[in-house]
């Protein structure tokens, strides 16, 4: 049992762990529930805390509504009123569970489910084969706009001029992948 290990193992005291689970004890992992824990693990953490996020259940693909996945599909999370709700999107965990962690905050992420490879939308990927032995560039994050902004500010060009110079669509696409944008 998770729960059992989390407290016995490491020490993560009851009250800091949430449990949604379809058995009519939890409550539901409806999309509102698992969305709205993630976003109180968001505002609860401090740099320092170690967090860890474990999904078992289904996982799906959908066509990419906004233009930022090169297979042209964004996975997801099937939540138990998906039907109603919808699916939970890679862009949508991304922009409530990643972008807003604060800095310093460890997190652990097991997405047990279909097509969760790249689910978080992050830059570094470790796939546990039995091979891979640390983290990995994703062969989907494209890193070549944000290390040219990169390289030009660091030669001295102004932001208006480094901007001026890249893609602002590609740019943007970019920043929302690996940036909380205020």
């Amino acid at each position: 049992n998770m729960v059992e290990y989390l407290k016995d193992v490491w020490g993560f005291p009851p009250q800091n762990i949430t449990v949604l689970l379809d058995d009519g004890s939890h409550v539901n992992p409806t999309r509102s529930n698992i969305l709205n824990a993630y976003r109180t693990l968001v505002a609860e953490s401090q740099p320092g805390d170690a967090v860890y996020c474990h999904y078992s259940g289904h996982g799906g693909k959908l066509r990419d509504d906004d233009g930022d996945e090169k297979d042209g599909y964004d996975e997801t999370l099937v939540p138990l009123d998906y039907q109603s709700a919808g699916q939970i999107r890679d862009d949508d965990l991304f922009n409530t569970l990643v972008g807003p962690m604060k800095k310093g905050v460890q997190a652990t992420c097991i997405m047990d489910c279909c097509h969760s490879g790249s689910i978080l939308d992050l830059p570094y990927v470790f796939k546990a084969d039995g091979e891979q032995t640390e983290m990995a560039p994703s062969p989907d994050f494209d890193m070549g706009p944000l290390l040219a902004l990169a390289g030009a500010l660091a030669s001295g060009a102004s932001i208006t001029e480094a901007l001026s110079q890249q893609d602002p669509q590609q740019l943007m696409a970019m920043a929302q992948q690996c940036c909380t944008i205020l």
